[in-house]
């Protein structure tokens, strides 16, 4: 990022916020006042020199011959050290850029989508990751089994934010898919005591991408992270999407093809198949036709259907039994009539009804 280069973005209220500064140059004044190895110490744990892998207070220490807790107090001392020097007074007006920029960005954020929406350039990352640890104004809370790592500037904010992703995430269930606006919708509801400013479709989807256990499939539906329609794990997970989008039963090629297509995901046809008939999801209602047992579908051949459906309304007509099971198979009626003689099943009555044996 050059000198003279504007990072923009845009809040609800009160129009774009603009990053000015160059991050590099501002990191290279604060740990400027640093002795040499406190320099080098922070260069490398952060990415800030020509290699911009961070390394770790072992490997560091390492190369020092000092064990990993005297690498982290050399790091807290350098740290405390900036924060206390004229150079970190003289930036004050970078770190209130940044500080407005996180609050245009909702206040509290991921860490990897803030960097990025920062910069595009890992080592520009690096210096503007550096600053949020050195500035005073930044709280950064590390990931656990909810949350990303995320970085926030107002404490009541962050709290109401993340009850709502929890409240959120109990409001789902694996079974469930939901749209983006009624999710959007329900958190909405949930965050009425924040000001306008965060009332946001934008601010929201940020938000979002905190949460470890709320998400978003290829086709834009939201869901628990733990139901795999939301983090598809194989060819049955995709094999599902792929038909529950299309609407109607496919035949197994068409399966194969939209997999590729939707998911960008190789999908053998004969593997395709396979995965399809072990799976309890799919209902096989015709000559390689599969559609979802989500969607009523009975399980079995022609002849289990058959029984199903005279189980359920007793005798029947010929033509009322393969009215019925064209419903749910896509037969010839012909391939029902031939069942229909099976006198080991069925029984046809003197009044012209079938009724099971």
């Amino acid at each position: 990022m050059s000198k003279n280069t504007q990072k923009q973005s845009k809040g609800k209220a009160g129009g774009p916020v603009a990053v000015t500064f160059n991050p590099k140059q501002v990191g290279k004044r604060l740990i400027g006042v640093l002795s040499t190895r406190a320099r080098d110490v922070i260069v490398k744990r952060y990415g800030l020199g020509e290699k911009t892998k961070r390394m770790t207070l072992e490997a560091i220490g390492e190369e020092y011959n000092i064990t990993r807790e005297r690498v982290r107090q050399i790091e807290n001392y350098a740290l405390a050290s900036i924060r206390k020097s004229d150079a970190y007074t003289k930036e004050d007006k970078a770190f209130c850029e940044l500080k407005e920029e996180m609050l245009f960005f909702g206040g509290i954020v991921s860490e990897e989508s803030f960097l990025a929406h920062l910069s595009k350039d890992p080592s520009v990352r690096n210096h503007f990751h550096f600053l949020l640890v050195v500035g005073e104004s930044f709280e950064k809370r590390k990931e656990d089994e909810h949350f990303e790592h995320r970085w926030f500037v107002d404490g009541d904010v962050a709290e109401t934010i993340e009850q709502a992703l929890h409240k959120l995430y109990a409001s789902l269930s694996d079974d469930d898919l939901v749209l983006e606006s009624k999710i959007i919708e329900t958190f909405l509801s949930h965050i009425k005591e924040l000001s306008e400013h965060y009332q946001s479709e934008e601010m929201i989807k940020r938000w979002l991408e905190i949460s470890k256990k709320v998400g978003s499939n290829p086709l834009g539906e939201w869901g628990p992270m733990s139901s795999p329609s939301i983090s598809p794990k194989g060819i049955r997970d995709y094999a599902y999407l792929a038909i529950r989008q299309h609407g109607s039963p496919l035949h197994f090629t068409e399966v194969a093809k939209r997999i590729a297509e939707l998911f960008d995901k190789k999908a053998h046809i004969a593997t395709t198949h396979n995965e399809l008939i072990k799976d309890s999801r799919f209902v096989l209602v015709g000559r390689g036709l599969y559609a979802l047992t989500d969607w009523g579908y009975m399980q079995g051949v022609v002849r289990d259907v058959i029984k199903k459906v005279l189980n359920e309304h007793g005798p029947l007509k010929r033509d009322e039994i393969i009215d019925k099971v064209l419903k749910e198979r896509y037969v010839k009626p012909n391939t029902i009539i031939v069942n229909l003689q099976d006198p080991e099943h069925f029984e046809k009555q003197s009044d012209g009804a079938y009724k099971l044996v």
